[in-house]
């Protein structure tokens, strides 16, 4: 089960630390990401971390945004700094099996930049 929370409303310029508690899940075997949905269009990947390792940001997002996990405490997380009026969207936690694929996904947490 993942668990989403940390969105809201900020400026544009702004930063916000998103939060995943992610539990029955493996950093060891779980891919974790973070995606964000805009209504009408296709989700969109930001972010993987495998085994505690950034491994992949979107261009939309690089050298703005971070993804970490702790392990110790099952939480992931997405610090997003410098943000704008078009990263506007829902944000979701995505943890999948390396082998299998299997994914699981948490509800969502709005984040919303004003200008």
């Amino acid at each position: 089960q993942l668990v989403e929370s940390g969105g809201g409303l900020v400026q544009s310029g702004g930063s916000l630390m998103l939060s995943c508690a992610a539990s029955g899940v493996s950093f060891d075997v779980y891919i974790m990401a973070w995606y964000r949905q805009v209504p009408g269009y296709q989700r969109e990947r930001l972010a993987t971390s495998f085994r505690g390792n950034p491994s992949w940001y979107a261009d939309s997002v690089k050298g703005r945004f971070s993804i970490s996990t702790d392990s110790a405490k099952n939480m992931v997380y997405l610090q997003m700094n410098n943000l704008k009026p078009e990263d506007t969207a829902h944000y979701y936690c995505n943890a999948r099996h390396f082998l299998t694929e299997a994914g699981v996904w948490g509800q969502g947490t709005q984040v919303t930049v004003s200008s």
